[in-house]
């Protein structure tokens, strides 16, 4: 699979490189810094997966990559004259969009809210609605220091704009930033881009939005996206650990995909091929309440319909919410891994909705950690302790650890209740775990 490049004129007369790729329904990809073919070599797993499930369209933005680089106007409204122009040369009339990271959120939010027609699904990874002053005065010392080569200032913001533990990633986006760009035309694209703001257009985007940010990022994190999602008609958030894209492309198909495929069983086999033999995993189990008394109670072959019934059902549940059961066998319960824990949470709560229109009860335990997964199946660590928290839950009751409460506080849209310390067979030190409870 390669990509074929095509160009397409802008009504500002501006030439733009772009690929259409894939067969499935239209999805944009937005993102720059970029160059087309480097861009694509850097992920071309993730493009390809994307390329699977839909016809995949890339640009290079004016000033970028293949397009003209002789322009200056990097106005707000000529970035979306470059959307324009390549939907317009495709025939695409409605669209999901994928704003890939920083300065292409705002112009992705200034298309959707000037085409709300042509626009299905929204995913703002990295957003803004407006340049945050740490990361333009941050770039703007950069560009002004006595060494300013090029060199000098692609590898210092990467790696201030990255974090400072993951040089390889940081060095491979400042290497495709200068193939991207001149040092003269960024600095020009920079002052530009340091006055978008379109807070006042998120009212007039009526499209389903996803936010994924960086939860802890100092310029780009939780407070960017909450201004988001408060000015958004339909939003939702998913704040995922760290300050690196380094698992940049996993992360994003991993919490994009359920949102914009409509066919869960699709999104859940992309999910599954993206799967590494070692990451981390928000980790589910389940078990059936006291299913050796009621096996006396119900007799075998009740107590066994019963819950193969249930088991087909939490299994469905958990595709629904964007997690994959594993299939191993665990006599009464059910394993399963989520991409975030909002989604493993929702899955936990159509479990438990399930258990309750049924004769069987659940405990139900929730963590996240590393994992080592083979064949379809998990282990490490961080599963055991998942099921000794599954253990410690009462009858109906969902417990997460404090893991899991850490990375959906803001996300998931409910409580949670205290339920102290815990010592676990296995685990050196104690483990807090809380209940969690609907929002009020």
């Amino acid at each position: 699979m390669e990509p074929q490049i095509q160009y397409a004129r802008t009504s500002d007369g501006v030439s733009i490189a772009y690929y259409a790729i894939g067969n499935g329904p239209p999805l944009l990809n937005v993102e720059f810094p970029s160059s087309l073919l480097a861009a694509w070599k850097l992920q071309q797993q993730y493009y390809e997966i994307a390329a699977g499930a839909f016809t995949l369209i890339s640009y290079d933005a004016r000033g970028f990559g293949l397009s003209d680089r002789s322009v200056t106007d990097f106005s707000i409204d000529g970035m979306v004259c470059d959307i324009e122009a390549v939907l317009d040369r495709l025939g695409i009339k409605s669209v999901r969009i994928l704003a890939n990271g920083g300065w292409t959120t705002p112009v992705s939010v200034a298309f959707a809210a000037r085409h709300p027609e042509s626009v299905s699904n929204l995913v703002l990874f990295w957003g803004f609605s407006r340049v945050p002053a740490s990361m333009h005065e941050g770039t703007r010392a950069l560009l002004a220091h006595p060494s300013a080569d090029w060199r000098f200032v692609s590898e210092s913001m990467m790696r201030a704009a990255q974090g400072w533990d993951d040089p390889n990633v940081s060095s491979d986006l400042a290497a495709m930033l200068r193939e991207s760009i001149s040092l003269d035309g960024f600095t020009k694209f920079e002052a530009q881009a340091a006055q978008w703001d379109v807070t006042n257009d998120l009212a007039n985007v009526t499209a389903s939005t996803l936010i994924v940010n960086p939860k802890d990022h100092p310029s780009i994190g939780a407070e960017q996206a909450a201004a988001l999602a408060v000015g958004l008609r339909d939003a939702r958030v998913v704040l995922i650990e760290g300050t690196s894209s380094a698992k940049r492309g996993e992360e994003l198909v991993a919490a994009a995909l359920p949102f914009l495929l409509p066919d869960q069983a699709m999104a859940t086999a992309a999910l599954q091929s993206v799967s590494t033999p070692t990451g981390t995993a928000v980790i589910l189990f389940t078990d059936i309440v006291s299913s050796t008394a009621l096996t006396e109670r119900m007799g075998d072959a009740a107590f066994r319909d019963a819950s193969r019934a249930l088991e087909v059902g939490l299994r469905t549940a958990i595709a629904e919410a964007g997690g994959a059961a594993i299939d191993r066998s665990l006599g009464d319960g059910v394993l399963a891994t989520f991409p975030s824990a909002a989604q493993a949470i929702d899955g936990a709560r159509q479990c438990l909705a399930l258990s309750a229109a049924s004769e069987l009860g659940l405990h139900i335990g929730l963590h996240a950690g590393d994992v080592i997964r083979e064949d379809n199946d998990v282990f490490g660590g961080a599963v055991n302790i998942a099921a000794r928290i599954c253990a410690l839950s009462a009858p109906g009751e969902i417990l997460v650890s404090d893991v899991v409460r850490g990375m959906a506080r803001s996300s998931a849209g409910v409580e949670f209740a205290d339920r102290g310390e815990h010592e676990m067979k296995g685990v050196g030190e104690p483990v807090r775990v809380y209940a969690v409870r609907s929002a009020e």
